[in-house]
Order: structure tokens, then sequence, then C-alpha cells
């Protein structure tokens, strides 16, 4: 029988709903496994076992009323640091922070409170995130279930790990560059990044999306069903929509799926990643899919101007600190963001430049299709203590030509497990769709869920 703790949130409600067990008995199972696998994943931050026991008695109460607050009433969720939680000092993943109570919940934090969820903790992430790690000044390394010698990914590194280990079924992650799906890929989840704006964050910023990191499709249209609703403070969200998050039946006979194999750029993609991205492929194949291989599309000046854009961007938050705080720093970034220091104007904006150029780049290449298959990373995960795939500040970014355009051009993106190392790592399939189809990518994945057979145990103990 699974252990509450490894219930789906779709599962947990039911039985909520049913009166088969309460939010109490669940919350109670999930802490114990938090107590059991914390000392060694390092997960989390402002870990606050008190106060989910009260929003759980609180949750209980509303459901024995038949009176839930909303569609994730009761269920265990985390949110990672750099999402604003009331009272709670958000040091952004750096040493160099001055730790001051959040004043107010970012909107996807009052948006999963409005609906009843037993907040647990928020999710370690590195420095500023900007690490496909989970290393960090602030935070102690964060630890993939998977295997506790590597990395779980980043930047949403906690709550990848969180998901895979099962501290509850729900967690909230940000994606910029791939720092959602990243970390799914490389923990075996789902990980949706939705389209630009579609969640609201506060603050905005270009490419910056917050959304869903769980086991299962179902669960991440769950939770986007309580993120995506409207909130005033960004400016950049999209009008607010009616989607029916939960109608996941679909069909990939006739669809027109790309094969996107080869990055372009940056490190190359591991034999054993191909051939379980060419395998999914062949899966949506026999199902009645049209699939064909697509072209590389980003460019090497399209990374360099990237890079270039995001360091100045970095500089200018670090030259505002003291010195004694931006020594405290992880070294890593500091020499990443101090690339940034001398860059001329025009560099800083053709390096902004290549944000559009990127979108016009992916977009362009995904148009005749309804969703393009790639790798989530070309790469497995490296050492826990390691910031990146390279290890190297000078090349930052190797790692991410499969997830990046789809920031840069808005279209949604979900990474999905495809299969397992020989050594037994997950591997991540990508999935990204046109703009604004959201529901069809998840509809798409769910299919492939579908499809792929058995998964093997998740890494608990």
């Amino acid at each position: 029988m699974t252990e509450l703790a490894d219930l789906t949130a779709n599962e947990l409600v039911a039985g909520y709903r049913a009166q088969t067990f309460s939010p109490v008995e669940v919350t109670e199972a999930v802490l114990a496994r938090i107590d059991a696998r914390e000392p060694e994943l390092r997960a989390l931050y402002a870990y606050n076992a008190a106060s989910a026991r009260e929003a759980a008695k609180a949750s209980e109460a509303r459901w024995h009323a038949g009176e839930p607050s909303g569609p994730i009433d009761g269920v265990p969720l985390t949110l990672k640091e750099n999402i604003a939680s009331v009272g709670v000092p958000t040091p952004l993943g750096t040493a160099a922070t001055s730790l001051t109570p959040a004043a107010a919940d970012a909107p996807a934090a009052a948006r999963v409170r409005e609906s009843g969820a037993v907040l647990l903790a928020k999710t370690t992430m590195p420095d500023y995130g900007m690490l496909t790690s989970g290393l960090s000044s602030f935070h102690a390394a964060s630890r993939n279930p998977w295997d506790v010698t590597r990395t779980p990914g980043g930047s949403s590194a906690g709550a990848a790990s969180a998901a895979a280990a099962g501290y509850g079924p729900l967690h909230v992650g940000t994606d910029i560059g791939g720092s959602i799906r990243l970390p799914a890929g490389w923990c075996g989840l789902v990980g949706l990044k939705p389209s630009f704006g579609r969640v609201p964050v506060d603050p905005p910023f270009l490419g910056r999306v917050a959304g869903p990191l769980t086991r299962t499709v179902a669960d991440t249209a769950l939770l986007m069903s309580v993120l995506a609703q409207p909130d005033a403070r960004d400016h950049l969200s999209l009008p607010p929509a009616s989607i029916d998050w939960l109608s996941l039946a679909g069909s990939l006979s006739g669809l027109r799926v790309g094969l996107h194999l080869d990055p372009g750029v940056g490190l190359p993609v591991t034999p054993s990643v191909a051939d379980a991205v060419t395998a999914a492929a062949d899966l949506f194949a026999s199902a009645g899919a049209i699939v064909e291989p697509i072209a590389s599309f980003l460019t090497r000046e399209h990374l360099n101007g990237l890079d270039t854009f995001w360091r100045v961007r970095a500089w200018s938050d670090m030259a505002a600190l003291s010195e004694e705080q931006r020594a405290r720093v992880l070294p890593y970034i500091a020499e990443w963001a101090a690339g940034g220091a001398d860059a001329s104007g025009v560099d800083t904006y053709r390096g902004f430049a290549a944000i559009d150029a990127i979108s016009v780049a992916a977009l362009g290449a995904t148009e005749p299709y309804d969703v393009v298959l790639s790798p989530t990373c070309p790469v497995l995960p490296p050492p826990a203590d390691w910031p990146s795939p390279t290890n190297d500040p000078a090349r930052p970014f190797e790692h991410i030509a499969f997830t990046v355009p789809y920031n840069m051009s808005g279209q949604p993106a979900v990474s999905v497990n495809c299969g397992y190392t020989p050594e037994g790592l997950p591997i991540g399939l990508q999935i990204a769709g046109r703009r604004f189809a959201d529901l069809e990518v998840l509809q798409v994945a769910a299919a492939y869920e579908e499809l792929r057979g058995q998964q093997r145990p998740w890494p608990v103990s």
C-alpha cells in the first residue's frame, strides 16, 4: 500500500472528500518523511512543523464541514525560497542578502494559502537563482535523492529534491532559463514552465515564470488551476483566462511533432539521454503522431549575448552591496557576475537584443509543429559540490540550450521522465508547445505518461 506521504495531490483530495483519511494524518506522515530524509537532502528552508500542523487541523475542520477553501485544501506543499511568504526572510540563496521578513505573500504564496494548502517550508536555491545546482552560500547544498552524491539541479533545487523524496505532492518553483525543468529532469519529475505571464509573479521580469514541480501531470494541472489565478501586481501577466486545467484527455494521433536532438551550441547530448528521448519519440510515432527532425536554432551568438546581459544584470545588483556583503556571495557567482562590470552600453544592449533574437529563432523553428520533443538537459547531474555541469564560470550556460529558448519566446514547456541511465538516474524529456497552449502541452504530457509504462520506485529512503 502506498504511504500517505507518497499519494498524489488528486488522491489526497479524493481521500479527504471521502473522509478516508484527514489532512492531519497526511501532514504527520509527510513530516515524518522530512525528519527522516532532510538531514541528508537539505532541501528545506524555514521549515515549520508546528505551523504545518496548525494549518492541517484547520483544513481538517473545513473538510469535516464540507467547506474546503479550494482545490488543494489540506495538501502539503512547499514554495521556492525566492517566492516571498509573509513574515519569512527571502535571502535569494545568498549569504549577501539582509534577512528582512517579507511584508506580504507573493502571488503564488497568496494563491496556495487561499486554497488551503498546508505550507510545510520554503525550498532551497543557489545564489540569486543563477545555477543549475543546489550549491549556495546561504543554504547547505541540497542533494539529489536518486544519488545523494549528485546535485538535484537548480535553481529550484530544494523543490525538486523534496518532490522526489516525498515531502508532499506539490512544490512551486521558478524558471528563467530552465530552473524548473532542469531539476525536474534530473529528479524524474513533472516540471512545467508555463507560458510567460500565465502565473503572476512579483517582481515580474522578462522570461521569469513560476510553476509546479510534481510527480504526475495531473498534479501539475491541479496546482496550475490555483497558481494561474490573476494578481494585479504582475503588470506583465496575461489576461485572465478560463482554462479547464483538469481536462487532460487527448490523443497523439495526427499530432505534428518536432524532434530536436542537436542543441546547436553548448554541451553535446550524452548518448543515454539521446537514446531515451529517441525512444520517447518512437512511442509518439507508434501512437499515430507525425514525428520529424528539427534542426538546431540556438547559436553561440545567442547564448553569449544572453550571458553578457545576465552578467550585467547580476553585477548591477551586486554593485549595490557593500564590500563585506559581496565577499559573502558564492565565489563562482561573484566571478561570473564580475564579468559584467566592464561591459559597455553597446555590449549590454546587444546582449539584451539576444532575448528577441532567441525568441524569433525559437518561434520560427517550432511553428510547423504542435509540440517539440527534446532532452530537458543534454547531460547528467554533476557532483553535488559543482555549481554547474562545466564547473567553469566562464562557461556557465552550456547546458541550457534546450530550455532557455522557451523562456525567451514565452512558450510553455514541460519536463517529464522518459527513462533511466544504466546507473539508475532519471532522464528528462522536454515537451514544448505553441505560445499560450499550456493545457495542450499538459494533455500531450499526460498522453505520453500513459504510454511510457511503469516507472521505477521513488527514492524515498
